[in-house]
């Protein structure tokens, strides 16, 4: 079953985002990013560019040929993904293809509706059965 995880009250939901890919990249592991909308999928793709200048997270969009071979992918939808390790949802709605994958991430920012469609993504996991972990990162600092 999928290890589902929020991440709530964070100070800037794609930076935070940028930071999850770098660790799942530094770690090893492969990571989906899934930004519904193509403005969003750009957005993320010039932010991984420049939120750290120290580092760099290699990454491409899913219909590029070097997906397979890339630890951190970004889709709209399931159209060829290549990995099914670890999926961080970046928009207001549950990924439909979400449960093919062993852990989710969800992020959610202060914003007020940004809560609110993160409160509905919660129930409807749980609605389906899903254990759900939750981390107040304004806690953390």
């Amino acid at each position: 079953m999928t290890e589902i995880k929020f991440f709530f009250n964070v100070d800037n939901k794609l930076h935070f985002a940028c930071n999850l890919a770098k660790r799942a990249f530094e770690s090893g592991r492969n990571l989906i990013v899934y930004a519904p909308t193509p403005k969003l999928a750009d957005e993320f793709d010039r932010l991984l560019w420049t939120f750290s200048q120290l580092s760099f997270v290699p990454h491409v969009k899913a219909a590029h040929p070097l997906a397979a071979e890339t630890p951190i992918v970004i889709a709209n939808d399931d159209t060829g993904l290549p990995h099914h390790e670890a999926l961080l949802n970046i928009g207001d709605d549950p990924p439909p293809f979400f449960s093919r994958f062993d852990a989710l991430r969800e992020v959610v920012s202060s914003d007020a509706d940004d809560r609110a469609s993160a409160r509905e993504r919660l129930k409807f996991y749980r609605s389906r059965g899903f254990e759900i972990q939750t981390h107040d990162m304004h806690s953390h600092g």
